[in-house]
């Protein structure tokens, strides 16, 4: 070992450092220290304290909650009546049935003046 200067990568404490540190951590008067302590964990918890410890409990079980009630409604029945039927005209005939179920739809053009004519 070296006993030149310090270096800011010496492994060996610095004297004037740890002076100071044993200066600023004394708590001076045992009795007063304690009495703080012990008067600092007798003072009740604020609300705030109190739910910010609930906080993850509850978020985990909020989560678990939401990924159960959408299992169960992703897991329900058959729809009671098929897309074609809730879309097709109560009073149709042959072609609006055709209009609505057809594989390939038809030119806007068609259908927009098909409404404007209907209208007339």
């Amino acid at each position: 070992m070296t006993t030149g200067p310090m270096t800011p990568f010496d492994h060996r404490p610095d004297p004037r450092l740890g002076e100071a540190l044993r200066a600023a951590l004394e708590p001076g008067d045992q009795a007063a220290f304690v009495a703080r302590v012990v008067a600092a964990a007798a003072r009740p918890a604020r609300t705030l304290d109190v739910l910010a410890t609930w906080a993850r409990r509850g978020l985990a079980a909020a989560m678990a909650a939401a990924a159960i009630a959408g299992f169960l409604v992703g897991r329900g029945g058959e729809p009671a009546t098929i897309p074609e039927d809730t879309l097709a005209p109560t009073s149709a005939g042959a072609a609006s049935i055709a209009f609505v179920t057809a594989a390939r739809p038809p030119d806007a053009s068609v259908v927009f003046t098909t409404l404007v004519n209907g209208s007339r």
